[in-house]
């Protein structure tokens, strides 16, 4: 079986277009710019003329990588990224419209366009305008949406500040990629896999042991703790890949040490979900929801806001 066979598998044969259909990018939509490209993808910003001229994101996968990742999983008959982002339907999820194959035999998915900006940038350029006040919102947005995820059956695998799209002119985000995403089924559990963003990668998958949903619970973690503080939790002046390795071998700086302003028990939570022993870590998305419910009713009745100012 070829590339073009194997990804067009992938994407559930050659059916109607919302599930593998042939797409003509360059007759279909009007390209506005490049958003930016990925090691496995990029993504444009087009114009949909098939549905009124709407504005949507274009990520065009790299056949042959795409290959690379999936074949891993072919004999457990893995969903691709595209069959995995047309089940999300949630408002802080990023919705996907339809996905296919190129002209030119790429793998297509055609979604909705959120202007950004993205947490990364946030966080790494201290955009505090972006998030003042709005924190503790921002975070619970975040967690609605890995609950989302957690429930249909999925690990994402890949939570950190870059997949977190600000909704402008909003106290909400969308979760964006699916392209590491896994079913939380024992088979896809296994160890081995050492897939992420390292900088927010937990200790279970660099050290390549069994993983569960609490990976994405400590992506989570290290994403709260930065963009309460601006900073990385163990970042030093290594930032490739071999920084990952320092997340169970020496420990994080307290966030209530970086933020002395910061709610003692919102602090105590966020490091409780990048605790690097995974039995010691929250156990649920659910739980820690809990926690920083009653985090905000402390707030909402009156009492001084517990983010930086």
């Amino acid at each position: 079986m070829g590339i073009f066979d194997s990804v067009k598998s992938m994407l559930g044969g050659s059916g109607g277009s919302s599930s593998g259909g042939r797409i003509d990018i360059q007759k279909r939509f009007t390209l506005e710019r490049t958003a930016f490209t990925g090691t496995m993808a990029k993504f444009v910003v087009a114009k949909d003329h098939d549905h009124g001229g709407r504005l949507v994101g274009i990520k065009i996968l790299d056949p042959e990588k795409v290959e690379l990742f999936e074949s891993r999983f072919r004999h457990l008959k893995k969903p691709s990224e595209g069959q995995i982002a047309l089940k999300m339907h949630h408002p802080n999820v990023v919705e996907t419209y339809e996905i296919g194959m190129s002209t030119k035999g790429q793998p297509i998915l055609i979604m909705e366009f959120v202007a950004g900006p993205s947490m990364q940038n946030i966080i790494v350029q201290k955009q505090e305008h972006h998030v003042a006040g709005k924190r503790m919102m921002l975070i619970r947005s975040m967690c609605e949406a890995l609950k989302y995820v957690h429930n249909q059956g999925f690990i994402h695998r890949d939570i950190c500040p870059r997949n977190f799209i600000l909704l402008p002119e909003s106290e909400d985000v969308k979760l964006i990629d699916f392209g590491l995403t896994l079913p939380a089924t024992p088979p896809f559990m296994v160890p081995g896999n050492r897939t992420g963003t390292p900088l927010y990668m937990s200790p279970e998958i660099v050290r390549r042991r069994p993983t569960d949903k609490r990976v994405d619970l400590f992506s989570l973690g290290v994403t709260f703790y930065c963009l309460i503080a601006f900073c990385h939790p163990w970042q030093g002046d290594v930032v490739s890949g071999r920084a990952a390795l320092h997340h169970d071998t020496s420990p994080p700086k307290p966030l209530v040490d970086v933020c002395p302003n910061v709610d003692p028990s919102l602090a105590r939570g966020v490091m409780q979900l990048m605790h690097p022993k995974v039995e010691e870590r929250t156990p649920t998305i659910e739980q820690f929801i809990q926690r920083i419910a009653k985090v905000q009713s402390v707030y909402q009745n009156g009492a001084p806001s517990p983010e930086l100012s």
